[in-house]
């Protein structure tokens, strides 16, 4: 039965510190290369203008510069310092108010071994906090490079320079938290620590940043990394605790998360290259679990932005059903090649369905019998369907970072590649679980992991839902999927009212496809993605069995 297509077209002001001791050795070096010198780009013939300095800097050049700033820097001259930047003025600001806000004396500089232009070096310090004194030490590097306007060996600044972990517009603090410890815990009270649970590391520190000062926690002091407010919700980050000086006191958050399904996603994912997963309940869009492999770094389960491939006919179809255009047992044949806009889309391996009905394109994910209705669309329909409906696009008010998927209205073949998850749709697992969720439970309820009476927040609402026969023609539509086409091999042997859609995206320079699955059972729903593995059946569908077999 599989006909999982292939998506293709054919054509065409303070001082640092305080009582430090200045002066220290910098490593040793030679010059040995010498840079070329080229007159100045204004001079003219005859006139005895400066020559300019190019080519790789010299061992000597690197530790001259880097030694004047740290030399600088550690006696707390920070104009002079920051001369020796490509950026005197934003170094100067951020070198003068570094040690007063993280609240440092006694800064000592101590530079490793340089390799080529970039020089390592360690931070060492005193914290010190209404009477409470704390040692602090860590690495970070800066990067010496030659200005090609004036040829002089200078440092790139960056804010990295005075902390690796520092992006544009961080701060590094030190003082009562912002908001106190979190004892998060799960909708049946358990405990959810990012020891037991290493996948929620990130999504603990969002709930904490949002929710602590909501709880009856109480802040401790700490050494942490202020963020930058971000233009987007979904790029916030959270602060970053580097040190603590005196531990707060937890306040217990209650989350929607469902430990046991928490740990069977975490067990899917696992080992895997790149894999992420989400589940979710029907009836009320509460996020039951998270997951990603690797555990550590961007939370491609609710902030990925990747094309969704064939789990978007889930959309596609419901808004072909809701038109009038077709229905389950209406003849709906998938020729092997559709032109449209002047591209020519064909099947994987140039299969078709001559005489089938809708039913069974659909079952087989048969890419054509999708394309071949775009001609009857407007441009814009897609996008109303999923946004309209499915709440796809519509501002989440989740309770962290989320990304909510992207239908733009496109035309011709853009529109065409749309209606079955190409050309410009984005989604995550959160967003495509969330499909599954509105087909099971009839109407779109947004997720969320933490309730919104907690802060009054709005949740997003879909200004329609599915006529009644569209609903009910999509679960059988995916039940059929589950029992009969590409998605049963994953979901077999799973009692229970069911329905699932496999999905495969083709992305440029990848010589597999991404993987997708998404199925519900009874009240819930889950999506998962496997990047650059194959057909979503084989590959993202164990990853929802097991969680579907958990609940």
């Amino acid at each position: 039965m599989r006909r999982e297509v292939k998506y293709g077209l054919i054509g065409g002001s303070v001082a640092l510190v305080a009582g430090v001791v200045g002066g220290f050795t910098l490593f040793g070096g030679s010059d040995e290369s010498s840079p070329q010198e080229v007159r100045s780009a204004d001079a003219k013939p005859g006139d005895s203008a400066p020559k300019v300095k190019t080519g790789p800097l010299s061992a000597k050049e690197v530790h001259t510069t880097a030694q004047g700033f740290l030399t600088a820097w550690q006696s707390g001259d920070a104009a002079k310092a920051a001369e020796l930047t490509d950026h005197p003025d934003a170094a100067k600001g951020a070198l003068e108010t570094f040690a007063k806000r993280a609240k440092f004396s006694k800064v000592t500089l101590t530079p490793g071994t340089p390799a080529g232009g970039k020089v390592p070096y360690t931070v060492a310090a005193q914290i010190d906090y209404k009477g409470t004194k704390a040692p602090v030490s860590y690495g970070t590097s800066m990067t010496v490079e030659r200005d090609t306007r004036t040829g002089k060996p200078r440092i790139t600044w960056k804010p990295a320079v005075l902390h690796p972990g520092l992006a544009e517009g961080d701060e590094l603090r030190t003082g009562e938290a912002e908001a106190p410890p979190i004892k998060a815990v799960d909708r049946n009270g358990a405990e959810l620590t990012p020891q037991a649970h290493p996948a929620l590391a990130g999504v603990l520190d969002n709930l904490r940043d949002k929710y602590g000062d909501k709880t009856n926690g109480k802040p401790g002091v700490e050494l942490f990394i202020h963020r930058a407010k971000a233009a987007k919700a979904s790029a916030q980050q959270p602060d970053k605790t580097l040190k603590e000086l005196s531990k707060g006191t937890p306040g217990t958050l209650k989350t929607t998360l469902d430990a046991a399904l928490q740990t069977a996603a975490e067990k899917a994912v696992k080992g895997k290259k790149s894999a992420s997963a989400a589940a979710v309940k029907p009836s009320t869009g509460e996020i039951l679990a998270l997951a990603n492999s690797p555990e550590k770094g961007f939370n491609l389960a609710t902030q990925g932005s990747l094309a969704p491939g064939s789990t978007m006919k889930i959309v596609t179809s419901a808004m072909l059903m809701d038109k009038g255009m077709t229905s389950p047992g209406k003849e709906h044949p998938c020729p092997k090649y559709v032109t449209v806009g002047g591209w020519k889309f064909q099947n994987l391996d140039k299969t078709e369905i001559k005489h089938g009905t809708f039913a069974q394109s659909f079952a087989a994910s048969c890419n054509n019998a999708f394309i071949g209705q775009a001609k009857d669309l407007a441009d814009d329909d897609l996008t109303k369907e999923a946004r309209d409906v499915f709440g796809i696009g519509l501002n989440w008010q989740t309770g962290i970072p989320t990304f909510d998927g992207a239908v733009p209205v496109q035309s011709d073949a853009q529109m065409a590649a749309s209606l079955i998850g190409q050309g410009g749709v984005r989604m995550n697992p959160l967003n495509v679980a969330s499909l599954s969720a509105t087909v099971r439970a009839g109407s779109f309820h947004q997720p969320y992991i933490v309730a919104p009476s907690l802060d009054n927040r709005t949740l997003a609402k879909a200004s329609r839902t599915m006529k009644p026969g569209t609903a009910a023609g999509l679960k059988s539509l995916m039940k059929l999927t589950a029992t009969s086409g590409t998605a049963a091999e994953a979901m077999a042997g799973i009692s229970g009212d069911v329905g699932a859609k496999t999905g495969s995206a083709e992305v440029d320079s990848q010589k597999k496809p991404n993987a997708w699955f998404t199925a519900y059972r009874d009240d819930v729903a889950a999506a998962a993605v496997v990047p650059a593995s194959g057909h979503g059946g084989s590959n993202a569908g164990p990853l929802v069995r097991a969680i579907l077999t958990a609940s």
